[in-house]
């Protein structure tokens, strides 16, 4: 996407061709920086302490983590290592453990002198297979937001509630919940885009509305309590969501209060759809609720808050009083009954079983 005139992906080689250039999230939204990763312990530095998430984007830096692992030390030994030093560092997102095990499957056959050459070439197709998926789904998701509009007939807005970042900040471009949007705001749809905050660390508005003030798409954050507010008095027209994890019969894990947003939007029938990757797909789950872990993250997260003062400096806050307890559950499971459709690179599908195993056969005879 375009930050200040000039095209950025999240993630990329660096001039000396091994080094692994990052965008550092952690910085959002008042200062735009980025970060090199040169092992495979700051590749999992950056995806455990958030300098990138998304699972899209976490699976291509595991990637590359294995490529950076690879060039020190091609052994057999070394890559179970850097395999069991990434895969832990997110316990949600399936991204994560299929990257890992396409790069295992891949290196594991070949002579350790050529490792090396074949992980980054390996990292930088499953970067390029991100592109190509998300570009699918906003072709695909565009159709939708185009089908909304022409009920409501010329220059009428379509307004669409998002939760969380599922923006191009978590994939390598384009974003996964937001390429519908950014290919109808590119195909001159009048939208606007109501941002969820998304606490407790915000990616709603420190990081999709920075994308989406510098794409120059129409937008509001909100209080992530205001969406069902807002579907109560039909000023949502749809909803579009990410997702970290999807079962085998379309139950959706992602961003913690998704679930809340699934069930105001079921009450006032108002579509709710999910952007689904198919490396997203986690066929060996039945039931998101009972069998996907969720991540817990530390307190601190919802004790304090980083913004900027007025007078610019860039400071952290106590937000609760010193002594009580706080819970951090990053992720919570929407049920496919709450779902409207999936967004897929292959189309528009129903969240069910039979439906994802038609679109994705490969993936489920894994």
């Amino acid at each position: 996407m375009i930050v200040n005139g000039r095209h950025y992906r999240t993630i990329w080689l660096n001039a000396d061709g091994w080094s692994v250039d990052i965008i550092d999230q952690t910085r959002f939204p008042h200062v735009f920086g980025t970060a090199t990763l040169r092992t495979p312990e700051e590749a999992a530095a950056a995806i455990k302490d958030m300098l990138v998430r998304g699972a899209p984007l976490i699976g291509v830096t595991a990637a590359y983590g294995i490529a950076l692992a690879m060039r020190q030390d091609s052994s057999d030994a070394a890559l179970g290592s850097a395999y069991q030093l990434l895969v832990k560092t997110r316990p949600t997102a399936i991204n994560l453990k299929w990257a890992l095990d396409g790069m295992t499957r891949v290196l594991t056959p070949l002579a350790v002198t050529d490792r090396a050459a074949a992980a980054y070439a390996r990292a930088a197709e499953i970067a390029e297979e991100d592109v190509a998926i998300n570009q699918a789904i906003g072709r695909n998701g565009v159709a939708i937001i185009k089908a909304i509009a022409a009920r409501k007939g010329p220059g009428e807005t379509v307004n669409i509630l998002t939760h969380c970042n599922a923006g191009w900040l978590a994939t390598v471009d384009w974003g996964t919940a937001t390429a519908p949007i950014y290919t109808a705001h590119d195909a001159g749809i009048p939208i606007h885009v109501w941002v969820d905050e998304t606490r407790p660390r915000n990616q709603g508005a420190s990081l999709t509305a920075w994308e989406l003030l510098h794409h120059g798409v129409p937008h509001t954050v909100i209080p992530d309590n205001t969406g069902g507010h807002l579907m109560q008095h039909g000023f949502v027209d749809m909803a579009i969501v990410g997702t970290d994890r999807t079962t085998a019969q379309g139950d959706v894990c992602n961003k913690i209060g998704t679930y809340l947003k699934a069930l105001a939007a079921h009450d006032n029938g108002v579509p709710f759809y999910v952007a689904l990757p198919s490396p997203t797909i986690d066929f060996s789950v039945m039931d998101g609720v009972r069998e996907i872990p969720i991540e817990q993250r530390g307190g601190h997260e919802v004790s304090h808050l980083t913004g900027r003062t007025d007078d610019g400096r860039i400071e952290t806050v106590e937000i609760v009083p010193r002594g009580s307890k706080v819970a951090n559950y990053a992720f919570d499971v929407t049920p496919a009954r709450y779902v409207t459709g999936l967004i897929t690179e292959r189309g528009v599908i129903a969240a069910n079983r039979a439906a994802l195993a038609a679109a994705f056969p490969e993936r489920a005879a894994q």
